[in-house]
């Protein structure tokens, strides 16, 4: 135990005598943090809009008002022709155009319906599936206040069945986009940063020639990976434990559940990203190696975690192998515990799995450590 004890305390010394990597460990995290919390968001805004309007009356004026009035669409110009819109469109002026037809407001009096061309820049199709929406609401609550003034028949008013839905928002009550992304983001620094720290830190040994003369003491293997890795679980739990208080303190993020739940299934979920460090290690002879596979890696997990993106909408090979992705377990969990409040029986399949996840990366890089005496 006194063995271990010293290699810990000269990981730390190592850790805290290195002037550069401290602001790697501790500052940048945290810049990341209140950054891409920020910045990352499905929801579109400043939405450049244009319109051709062809009928010119108080009906087609106020239609335009009601995208002027709206928070999400930035109205430019009235392009007197299509061309002009389409130019517009390709040089990246403007990213919707309405084309309002001719006699519309004719055509609304006399047979009570009539169609609007929207086009709508697809480039980026999750964006634009976005601006879509936005123009079918304004499009729709328009049309209902023009039922209320069209559909009057001489001294009797006649009013369209209307059928109100009154939503009841779960766990995130104000729709704060942040709410749903910091505890994920939260995630990915925690991997991030315990993935690489330890996935060159033995390799830095290497590089320096310290490890060759560790090789031929004493100290067993055990021991050795042991004094190794921990001061990385500490590290890794204590960017959990700022990165919950910043949450808090910046995003007011709620935190429902329990939080020695949280550290509980953190502390093993830590164990498996130490261990696929330790194993990439292994492998490699330079800092600059370890580093890239670590990204490599790092990468894959992340687009398929469901931090971005739904698991539900990939394609069925694809959710499959999210089964074998621990960062997906980890934004499970995360997001359950601090927005749910879920208890530890919930979060029982997800612990089971990550678990028996650190287990077999543990005993990997043992395995494939090599120590010569």
């Amino acid at each position: 135990m006194k063995t271990i004890l010293y290699i810990i305390q000269k990981e730390f010394k190592q850790i805290f005598r290195n002037k550069g990597m401290l602001p790697i460990i501790f500052v940048l995290p945290l810049l990341q943090l209140v950054i891409l919390s920020n910045a990352a968001t499905f929801e579109v805004k400043n939405i450049k809009f244009g319109y051709i309007d062809n009928d010119h009356t108080s009906t087609s004026r106020a239609l335009v008002e009601q995208f002027n009035a709206s928070t999400y669409f930035n109205v430019l110009t009235d392009f007197p022709s299509v061309a002009l819109a389409s130019s517009a469109m390709l040089k990246g002026e403007v990213d919707v155009v309405l084309d309002i037809p001719q006699y519309f407001e004719r055509d609304l009096q006399k047979e009570k319906h009539h169609s609007l061309g929207v086009t709508i820049n697809a480039i980026d199709g999750a964006a634009a599936g976005v601006e879509n929406v936005y123009v079918t609401q304004i499009i729709q609550r328009f049309n209902q206040q023009l039922k209320v003034d069209l559909f009057q028949i001489s001294d009797k008013q006649v009013h369209p069945i209307s059928i109100e839905t009154i939503p009841l928002f779960w766990y995130n009550e104000t729709l704060n986009y942040k709410t749903f992304m910091v505890p994920g983001i939260l995630v990915l620094l925690v991997t991030m940063i315990t993935l690489f720290l330890s996935g060159m830190n033995i390799v830095r040994e290497k590089e320096i020639g310290t490890l060759e003369q560790i090789n031929v003491t004493p100290i067993k293997k055990s021991q050795f990976i042991i004094g190794k890795l921990f001061p990385f679980w500490v590290i890794g739990m204590g960017l959990l434990t700022i990165g919950l208080i910043i949450a808090k303190i910046i995003f007011d993020v709620p935190m429902l559940g329990s939080l020695p739940l949280m550290y509980l299934y953190t502390s093993i979920y830590i164990l498996v990203v130490l261990g696929i460090g330790l194993f990439i290690s292994n492998f490699t002879d330079t800092q600059q190696q370890a580093m890239f596979i670590a990204w490599f890696f790092t990468v894959i997990f992340i687009l398929m975690s469901g931090l971005f993106t739904p698991i539900e909408s990939m394609p069925e090979w694809a959710q499959i192998l999210t089964e074998f992705n621990p960062i997906k377990y980890f934004v499970e969990v995360m997001r359950m515990v601090m927005l749910k409040g879920s208890g530890f029986m919930d979060i029982l399949p997800q612990l089971l799995k990550t678990l028996l996840y650190a287990v077999i990366m543990n005993g990997l890089a043992v395995w494939s450590y090599k120590k010569t005496n």
